[in-house]
Parts: structure tokens; C-alpha cells; sequence
């Protein structure tokens, strides 16, 4: 791809982008009240500082739930390219399965899954 072909599709790119922000900043509608800038959380009104401690458990489980959600879309790849890589790709696959297991089997025996 020659240079001039490269700065006119930059160009077009930046114009493009620049018209369409710029569309959406002049069609928006803009109205302001007090209760749009209050915290919300599913309809109900806060009650008290939103600078509180939370406990704990809750982010624990919410990092074990991030953790074994990745680690399952690690598994789509593999499932697509299964028979083209043979028993090498199962036996690796079995292996991290069982890590998880280990993983989950530690956490459950921690108590990081109880709601206290």
C-alpha cells in the first residue's frame, strides 16, 4: 500500500469518526435534574454513605466466579480445533481440568463459597 493511499484512508477515518461524535453531541438530548446524579441500585434508594466496607466474601466470590469464567473460555478454543490436535491436546486439557477441580475443591474446603 503506497503512503497516499495510507493518509486518505487515515483521513477519511478521522473525518468519519469526527462527524459522527460530533452528530451525536448536537442530536443528544440534554436535561439535567438532582436525581439523575444519586447513586442507584435496582430501583430502590440509598440509604446511608456509599463509602461503606463491604466484607470480604464478597469480592473473594466474585474472583473465583471471574476466575472459573475465563478458565471455561479457554475451552471454546479448544472444543473448535479438538480432533485436529489429538490425544496430546486431551491429555492437556484433562490436566487443567483437574487444576480446576483442585482449585474448587480448596476454595470449597476454605469456605470462600459460604455466605456468612
Amino acid at each position: 500500500m503506497n503512503s497516499t493511499l495510507l493518509i486518505v484512508v487515515f483521513f477519511t477515518a478521522l473525518v468519519l469518526v469526527s462527524a459522527g461524535l460530533g452528530m451525536a453531541w448536537l442530536m443528544s438530548p440534554r436535561s439535567y435534574n438532582q436525581q439523575k446524579g444519586q447513586p442507584y441500585e435496582c430501583g430502590v434508594p440509598t440509604r446511608g454513605t456509599s463509602w461503606m466496607q463491604f466484607k470480604v466474601g464478597y469480592y473473594l466470590f466474585a474472583i473465583l466466579f471471574l476466575m472459573f469464567d475465563v478458565e471455561a473460555v479457554f475451552l471454546f478454543p479448544w472444543a473448535v480445533v479438538v480432533r485436529e490436535l489429538g490425544i496430546v491436546a486431551l491429555v492437556n486439557v484433562i490436566f487443567f481440568m483437574l487444576v480446576l477441580v483442585l482449585g474448587l475443591a480448596y476454595a470449597w474446603k476454605k469456605g470462600a463459597l459460604q455466605w456468612k
